[in-house]
């Protein structure tokens, strides 16, 4: 039995995404992804969907496991690496351009950081107040 593990990052959060053949089990940090909340549920199936609509099955079973961050990072980065796992396990290219033409951000990671704070300053951009009197 082949299994795959792929890796999705959002912010601070890191998602871990095991792939293998089976019925189509999802489980989020040992959750079933049917009992998350309804929009961060959608969020999750949403490269599942296209790989249906592709492939006309989905017969693998995925569980995930995240850490760090906030929860819709998690979320994010979930997502991220379920689509990664299901392009690289299935090494379908037509996969891989419908998921590319729906949202890019479910296969290239948004790189994106918390700017660094500036010495002599209180946060990123803003600057220590003046009198000016």
């Amino acid at each position: 039995m082949k299994i795959m593990i792929v890796s999705g990052k959002r912010k601070m959060a890191v998602a871990k995404a095991r792939i293998r053949e089976g019925t189509g089990k999802v489980s989020y940090n040992g959750v079933p992804h049917s009992d998350l909340r309804l929009f961060h549920r959608l969020a999750l199936s949403e490269p599942m969907e296209i790989c249906k609509k592709v492939l006309g099955k989905f017969d693998f079973d995925l569980d995930v496991h995240v850490k760090g961050g906030g929860t819709e990072g998690q979320i994010q980065a979930a997502r991220l690496a379920i689509a990664k796992a299901l392009v690289k396990f299935t090494e379908s290219p037509e996969l891989r351009k419908a998921i590319v033409a729906y949202d890019r951000n479910m296969l290239i990671a948004d790189t994106r950081r918390k700017e660094a704070y500036k010495p002599g300053d209180s946060k990123a951009r803003a600057m220590r107040q003046s009198s000016k009197r």
